[in-house]
């Protein structure tokens, strides 16, 4: 039963990572302390969207896992 939590929080936490980066709307360090003039962000729409409520999901099910894991075990 540890095994099956431990393959579950390594390909969980994973995909969690891969659905962030995919994220990524600017690049460099300007764009993430906001200082790049350009930037206007509109709202998510299509794949973009999609991307965001499987990376909720993901990080829900990470939650989830860490709770049950430190719980049980």
């Amino acid at each position: 039963m540890k095994t099956f939590f431990d393959i579950a929080l390594i390909i969980t936490s994973i995909a969690t990572v891969i659905c962030v980066v995919l994220q990524n709307r600017g690049v460099g360090m300007g764009s993430l302390a906001g200082s790049e003039p350009g930037a206007i962000f509109s709202a998510r729409r299509g794949v973009e969207k999609i991307l965001f409520y499987v990376t909720i999901g993901f990080s829900a099910l990470l939650v989830v896992l860490v709770v049950t894991s430190v719980l049980i075990f």
